[in-house]
This record gives structure tokens, C-alpha cells and sequence, in this order.
């Protein structure tokens, strides 16, 4: 069995929003797998579906996004099951906007949900899908995340998430590592520094006439006493 868990937080007044991506990403994978209408458990909204013939939970915290790890906790208590049967799905204002990236583990990197996750499990070695809503430069980051994408944004966000339903897919088929060498943005490498360039012929010959002249320069008068 495998828990997939959408972050965001309840209520109209956060419907579509970019802190709620995660939401948006586990409603459609619960719709595609057949699964059933969602039922209130372990402080969430949870729904039961198939990929091929494995059982999977999914869910959606209704704690609000600082308290998710409780229905993170609860689910794998009561099913017993493994951190390698999970999958965070969030949003992440250092991606760029579209961009997925998943992780078998790692730091919060500032993310609220995750933080409680990481709490509640007391280790950051669970696998999460990040989904990039951008901001990571704006000084109102919460502004951000609990506002609404523009409507030039609104096809980038609807070919995320269905990339990001694909990506939970091969996770679920094929673990981590296969699904992060399919679905991340390749990574900013810094730039190597330009190395200089060889001295050319000429500078070397220049160099080494301003050495020969130097060792038979006269020299000079020696001053009168």
C-alpha cells in the first residue's frame, strides 16, 4: 500500500491557490484511479484507489498546511507502513514556476508542512514532490503562496499538475530514483570560471627578449666622488 499526501489548506477561501497545488495534484490522481468519494479520516480528506494492482491513500490534510504531519502520523500508524510507502506532494516558491522536483529526503527548505511532517516522523528521509509556483524573490512570500495564479500563469499550473500526477504514477511503479531521472528540471550548475588563455608565441618571445636584454643591459656610470 502507498500514502500520497497533497499539502495545502481547507476551505474555499484556499481553493486555487498556489499554496494548495498539492490539493489540486491528489484530486486528480484520485479521480483517475477510480478511487471512491473522499471520507474524513486521520484529520483529513482521504480517498482509496489503484495503481495496477497496489492500493493507495490518498490524502489531504484538513489541520491547515503547519500542523499536516498529525495525518501523515495517524496513516502510517494505523496502516504500518513504511516511509518508503509515502509521498509528500507541495509547493515550492524556489522553483521556478512548472518546474517539478522530487527528493527521497531533505530539509524543509522553509516549507511549513514539511516542517511538521519532519516533526511528527522525527526524520526528513521521506520522499516528497515539489511543484514550482515561483516568488522565491518577493518580499510578500505569503501573500504569494495563499494568492490565486494569474490567468497568464493558468496553463503552465494545469500542465504541471498533470505532470506531477504522472510523476506520483512512476513513483508509485517504479520508487524515487527512476522518477527523478524522468520528471526533475535538470539543476543550475554554477558557471566555470573562463580559464586564461595561453600566452601566445608572440608574448612568450616578447617575454623572453625583455630577459635576454636584461642580463646585457651596460650599466650605468658610477657616480662621480
Amino acid at each position: 500500500m502507498k500514502l500520497v499526501v497533497g499539502l495545502g489548506n481547507p476551505g474555499s477561501t484556499y481553493a486555487g491557490t498556489r499554496h494548495n497545488v498539492g490539493y489540486d495534484v491528489v484530486d486528480i490522481l484520485a479521480m483517475g484511479s477510480g478511487g471512491g468519494k473522499f471520507q474524513r479520516r486521520f484529520d483529513a480528506d482521504v480517498a482509496e484507489g489503484l495503481e495496477g494492482l497496489e492500493k493507495v491513500l490518498y490524502a489531504k490534510p484538513l489541520t491547515f498546511m503547519n500542523l499536516s504531519g498529525r495525518c501523515v502520523r495517524a496513516a502510517l500508524d494505523f496502516y504500518k507502513l513504511t516511509l518508503l510507502d509515502v509521498l509528500v506532494i507541495c509547493d515550492d516558491v524556489n522553483l521556478p514556476l512548472g518546474q517539478l522536483r522530487i527528493r527521497p529526503g531533505g530539509s524543509a527548505g522553509g516549507h511549513n508542512g514539511l516542517k511538521d511532517i519532519e516533526k511528527q516522523l522525527g526524520t526528513q528521509e521521506y520522499a516528497r514532490l515539489r511543484l514550482g509556483v515561483g516568488g522565491s524573490d518577493r518580499e510578500a512570500l505569503v501573500d504569494h503562496v495563499l494568492g490565486r495564479f494569474k490567468p497568464s500563469e493558468r496553463d503552465a499550473v494545469k500542465d504541471m499538475l498533470i505532470r506531477a500526477a504522472q510523476a506520483t504514477g512512476s513513483w508509485m511503479r517504479e520508487g524515487t530514483a527512476a522518477t527523478m531521472n524522468r520528471f526533475n528540471a535538470p539543476e543550475k550548475e554554477p558557471k566555470p570560471k573562463k580559464p586564461k588563455p595561453p600566452p601566445s608565441e608572440k608574448d612568450k618571445a616578447n617575454k623572453d627578449k625583455g630577459a635576454t636584454d636584461a642580463l646585457f643591459e651596460k650599466p650605468k656610470d658610477e657616480p662621480k666622488t
